[in-house]
């Protein structure tokens, strides 16, 4: 073969170029990582002419920028955030955190927030301080600021505080003292506000008319100590509100509801109430869309009476016995105690929904102590009700079930119609059909006839989860939306989208088997999220996820005639953001392991798509790995699939230091990019820019042995990373975190294919565990083995022995990797025990292992001086046992406890 002598020159120059500019690519730091930024808030205006995102590091000031995207020209807003644009496009607002460093340095009154407003037409912008809250007028002239109370007025949290409401533009302005509530209609003809001062007497509700000249504050209603809140407009420019009486401490306030529609009228009588029953003052008032509903909740009220006590009998059982502190746990109460503080605690201020009817001058309850919940959509005669009640004790151990209702939105009345579903439920907007999904079928029931049908049984795909390894009940792929009403609807296999008739009850796969067929997920994408239904010759945007090779691209399925059309083709994942509200214009993101998450505009059509960010530069200085799917088969002969990240420059002729992270599936993420963040998890840029072979393989459990699936599939994946020539087989670490915390703790009990271990939160005794309590949510961890992620399918008395063959504790004598456990103390999920118990045997077998105890902290750290010090830490683990690199200190000789 004869080369020119010309590209052989030119072919060399440009490899040595290539290698120069590797060389002079630098290893990432934790410094780096802080500094680091990416994009957390967006918003597109509504013709999608301005775009805002914020640009975050992970510590540190934060910046936003307003975007003109036909004009290409920016605005930069320093620590900005919570942004909002006009309706008209012609001014946008957002708050402006205090600086970085202040906060970090107050330790009480930490300086508050202000507000920038910014007219997009000039640039100009105007600044407030000290800013609460703030909202524009829907028709854009307005823009009404609340402030933060004084030092002074905070400690009564009973007033109100300065309100400036104020015409955009203009001079117009009106300056207002102790207002709680305000709420401008959406017609713009008038601002609402409620006042509570210091003076009591000049509480009240009070209106301006936004259609005079004059911005003239006029009286509605007012009362002595009176406490108005809960104001909501219709679209008629009604205004329904709650009155109510400031309430001694100890004593609860009850509210009435009344209307303004040019004259006050109270909705509801007292008398009329349901016995034992008020209106709170925290409550949830709103309009139904045709403006012929208000919304509203009760709340069961009990007046405890006062008991005169004589306080100088130092012998009275009940002066005595009132400073008790004690919780009976009854063995046949529906929760345990802790489940039932947290919910006492959750659902202290909660209300039970009602509505009233102007038309009929009337109201129904629509939530009572037996259904407690309802779905209400401000467009629906009907509603979904549901309730747990009957299976609140199974909860405990098995998960949780609902029975399911329609509730009458003209009647109040509730008809159960399903009981015990655990899976997807959906009404229609119309409230003619619920479509749900139970014990491996899909299920519409017909509200007026009252029928159940089964729409799945006769066809041969399977409607539920494939990849299911948990000993409960399959749940579904999920339910894509609602065509015409309730004409037909659309639900999921694994990869196809099937369209079902409420009429003929039949079934049609939309995307022809085209989804099964080349392993595409296709889903729907709403873009709409106002419409509850999809039109029938509607153009649905849709995400295809390739099972196999892990992109995800985007289609457009026409629903008229089942065509499919792909709109992008490249190896990356696609994400749609968002859809401008007036037309077509779309927002998406586009990314890979190399290529940051920028922001992209479009039609839906993906035509001539422009790219409106840039923050992906910020990898260009640094060593930036490289991923690719890898294969292999477990012990058991089952195929399995990692993501292999080897470094930049990597050589085929050297052997590398491999850390491993996992938890269940990690393929799925083959194209995502990095999150670069100081947190408990290994920082992939930072690993793989210091030489590491990162691996993330998929693991498959078998129910019963869950600690023993992992080892199958770990094991024969490393085996050919070393096999390959990849890794250095003296050189591997394995990393996991709660679940794969408890699997690395296992794992290391049955092998020594490991250098070293990291394991943060883990299980290590599942009899003890099985006995332990989720403090987060007070739920005993029982149904966490029994039925979800622990996967041992039986309770501790009927299968002792899985308990103990899955548990690492018992194990620990075969131990012979070096492990770093990592544990909070106040683990919300993981009780911290489960480190120690660990910890303690290990030393009392002379194992090497080393517990950071993290104080004051939860399942994941959340104080950045213990996630940087875990991170750094960490590290230095892996840069001693797989680079042979220096110890720390605290490796060899620990570190003495100091107050």
């Amino acid at each position: 073969m004869i080369i020119s002598f010309r590209k052989f020159f030119l072919f060399t120059f440009s490899l040595f170029l290539v290698v120069s500019l590797a060389q002079g690519k630098k290893a990432m730091t934790f410094k780096d990582v802080m500094k680091f930024k990416k994009i957390k808030e967006y918003a597109l205006s509504s013709s999608g002419n301005y775009f805002y995102y914020t640009a975050n590091p992970d510590r540190g000031d934060a910046e936003l920028f307003v975007k003109n995207i036909s004009e290409e020209t920016e605005t930069t807003i320093a620590r900005g955030f919570g942004g909002k644009f006009t309706n008209n496009e012609k001014w946008f607002a957002c708050f402006v955190r205090p600086e970085f460093i202040k906060l970090e340095k107050s330790k009480k009154d930490k300086p508050e927030n202000n507000l920038s407003i910014l007219n997009l037409e000039t640039g100009d912008q105007i600044s407030e301080k000290s800013v609460k809250k703030f909202i524009f007028s829907e028709d854009s002239k307005w823009i009404a600021v609340q402030f933060n109370k004084s030092k002074k007025l905070k400690k009564n949290k009973k007033i109100g505080s300065k309100l400036l409401f104020k015409a955009l533009g203009q001079e117009n302005s009106l300056e207002l003292n102790f207002v709680t509530h305000f709420a401008i209609d959406s017609l713009s003809n008038y601002l609402a506000y409620t006042i509570s001062d210091t003076a009591k007497g000049n509480n009240g509700l009070f209106l301006v008319d936004l259609t005079q000249n004059k911005l003239t504050p006029t009286p509605v209603d007012t009362l002595n100590n009176g406490n108005y809140a809960n104001l909501s407009w219709s679209k008629k420019s009604e205004l329904v509100f709650t009155r109510a009486k400031f309430a001694e401490k100890g004593k609860t306030a009850k509210s009435e509801l009344l209307i303004w529609n040019g004259k006050i009228k109270s909705l509801v009588a007292e008398k009329d109430y349901p016995k034992g029953w008020i209106i709170p003052v925290k409550n949830k008032v709103f309009w139904s869309k045709d403006n012929k509903t208000v919304f509203f909740g009760f709340k069961p009220f009990e007046e405890k009476a006062e008991v005169k006590k004589d306080s100088a009998d130092i012998y009275s059982y009940e002066n005595i016995l009132e400073k008790k502190g004690l919780d009976v746990w009854h063995w046949n109460d529906p929760l345990i105690k802790t489940n039932e503080k947290f919910e006492f605690k959750r659902n202290r201020n909660k209300t039970y929904a009602a509505a009233f009817n102007l038309a009929k001058n009337s109201f129904v309850q629509l939530e009572d102590k037996e259904v407690k919940r309802i779905r209400i959509k401000k467009d629906q005669s009907s509603f979904l009700g549901f309730s747990q009640t009957p299976y609140q004790k199974l909860k405990t151990w098995e998960g949780s079930y609902s029975d399911y209702y329609i509730v009458n939105l003209e009647s109040g009345t509730k008809e159960k119609f399903a009981e015990k579903l655990y899976d997807y439920v959906n009404l229609s907007a119309d409230g003619k059909f619920v479509v749900y999904f139970l014990n491996k079928e899909w299920f519409l029931y017909n509200v007026k006839t009252k029928e159940t049908t089964n729409v799945t049984a006769k066809i041969d795909v399977p409607f539920e989860d494939e990849d299911h390894d948990y000993p409960r009940k399959v749940n579904s792929y999920g339910f894509g939306g609602w065509i015409n009403g309730s004409e037909s609807f659309l639900i999921y296999d694994k990869f196809d989208i099937w369209k079902f008739s409420t009429s003929t009850v039949k079934g049609k796969n939309i995307t022809k088997g085209e989804g099964r067929k080349n392993h595409l997920q296709f889903r729907v994408v709403k873009l709409d999220k106002k419409s509850n239904w999809f039109k029938a010759d509607q153009e649905l945007l849709i995400r295809a996820y390739s099972d196999n090779k892990k992109y995800t691209t985007v289609y457009k399925l026409n629903l008229k005639n089942n065509e499919l059309e792909i709109l992008t083709e490249n190896y990356k994942k696609f994400t749609i953001r968002a859809k401008a509200e007036k037309n077509d214009k779309v927002l998406f993101t586009r990314e890979s392991y190399r290529e940051y998450p920028d922001f992209w505009i479009t039609d839906t059509d993906f035509d001539s798509p422009e790219k409106i960010t840039n923050l992906g530069t910020q990898i260009k200085n640094y060593k930036w790995g490289t991923p690719e799917l890898i294969e292999w088969l477990s012990d058991d002969g089952i195929k399995l699939q990692g993501i292999l990240i080897k470094p930049e420059n990597y050589d085929p002729n050297k052997k590398y230091p491999v850390l491993v992270y996992y938890y269940r599936f990690f393929t799925q993420r083959m194209y995502n990019f990095p999150d670069i963040v100081v947190n408990h998890r290994p920082n992939y840029g930072v690993y793989s820019s210091h030489d590491y072979v990162i691996f993330l393989p998929d693991i498959r459990f078998e129910i019963g042995r869950p600690g023993l699936s992992s080892v199958k599939c770990l094991v024969p994946g490393i085996q050919k990373l070393i096999a390959d020539g990849i890794a250095d087989a003296d050189k591997i670490g394995l990393h996991g975190h709660s679940w794969s915390g408890y699997q690395t703790a296992f794992v290391v009990t049955q092998t020594d294919i490991f250098k070293c271990a990291v394991a943060g939160a883990p299980v290590s005794n599942m009899t003890s565990a099985y006995g332990g309590i989720r403090w987060g949510t007070g739920l005993a961890r029982q149904f966490q083995y029994e039925r979800t992620q622990s996967r041992i399918g039986a309770s501790l008395f009927e299968a002792p022995h899985l308990y103990i063959e899955n548990s690492p504790l018992f194990y620990a004598e075969r131990i012979k990797t070096p492990l770093l456990i990592q544990h909070g103390d106040i683990d919300e999920a993981v009780p911290w025990y489960q480190s120690i118990e660990m910890y303690l045997a290990m030393r009392r077998l002379n194992k090497d292992c080393i517990f950071l105890q993290y104080r004051d902290e939860p399942h994941h750290l959340k104080k950045y001086p213990n996630k940087l010090d875990y991170s750094i830490k960490m590290k230095e683990y892996f840069d001693y046992h797989l680079k042979g690199e220096e110890p720390a200190e605290w490796i060899t000789k620990g570190v003495p406890y100091t107050k």
